[in-house]
């Protein structure tokens, strides 16, 4: 099975934000109200109702010259996604495309993917039932797999017109990007592919001017270990031994000691704010 990529080359993007205003027609995202920020940037980071945001970085480079860096800003889809190693429901799945998603019927909006995402991409939505109850669901970029279910291309990828995305075969896309930084390497000196091992690799992949850390990106981002814990040890084996019912009481209880982030105290390697 072809898995698939999408291809980002921060160096040619030229900051227009088409590809915001595709990702929102598309999946008929609402517009927001948002604060002021004092410069071109329209969001601080990505929510549930803008599911890619196009970031501005000022950025002094190596020569003592002041540039503007930009940097279209959505969801990885990691190969080993930790919001898929702590949902407590399995709504969160990977497609034979490679993109994770969220199953919305299963979602119960306990925000345990939003806290344990290593790049803060996901977001909660509130909606209210026919009574005027309050519930919430998990939302973020989809890759656009419903596009890609009838054969065209996500719709951030097909609005723009700087060549900064691409989306093809993972080998063809990576090799694309290596080559890339090879071409790039003379004028940007720390330029880079990020596709971070940390994270099984992703499938969206940036050709970087900078470090990471520069466009607020975590350097060695990983799976959480409680999460790994949870995922591919505890949860299997509390499965087989107590049955469901036992099973869904222990497992409230373990989930919510490792996936507080006011208590568990754990932290990403090279983390913290994004935006």
């Amino acid at each position: 099975m072809t898995e698939y990529v999408k291809y980002v080359d921060v160096t040619k993007c030229d900051g227009c934000r088409a590809c915001m205003v595709a990702c929102k027609n598309w999946n008929d995202l609402p517009a927001e109200n948002t604060e002021f920020l004092g410069s071109v940037q329209s969001h601080k980071k990505v929510t549930a109702d803008t599911w890619n945001v196009l970031q501005y970085i000022e950025h002094e480079n190596g020569k003592g010259n002041l540039e503007y860096l930009f940097r279209h800003s959505s969801c990885f889809h990691c190969h080993d996604a930790a919001c898929e190693k702590v949902c407590p429901e399995d709504a969160i799945s990977h497609t034979k495309y490679g993109s994770v998603v969220i199953d919305h019927d299963k979602c119960i909006g306990c925000g345990y993917c939003v806290q344990n995402c290593p790049f803060e991409v996901i977001s909660l939505k509130e909606y209210k039932d026919k009574n005027g109850s309050t519930y919430r669901k998990s939302q973020k970029c989809t890759l656009c797999t419903d596009r890609l279910d009838e054969g065209l291309q996500p719709a951030c990828v097909t609005t723009c017109h700087t060549g900064t995305m691409e989306f093809g075969d993972k080998t063809a896309m990576i090799n694309k990007a290596e080559q890339r930084v090879r071409e790039i390497k003379s004028r940007f000196p720390n330029a880079q592919v990020y596709n971070p091992s940390g994270v099984g690799g992703t499938n969206t992949i940036y050709v970087l001017a900078e470090k990471p850390s520069v466009y607020g990106l975590p350097e060695s981002p990983k799976v959480p270990t409680s999460a790994v814990a949870w995922k591919d040890y505890a949860q299997p084996i509390g499965k087989l031994m107590l049955g469901a019912t036992t099973m869904a009481v222990v497992g409230a209880f373990v989930t919510n000691r490792l996936f507080n982030k006011a208590g568990k105290g754990e932290t990403q390697d090279g983390g913290g704010s994004h935006e």
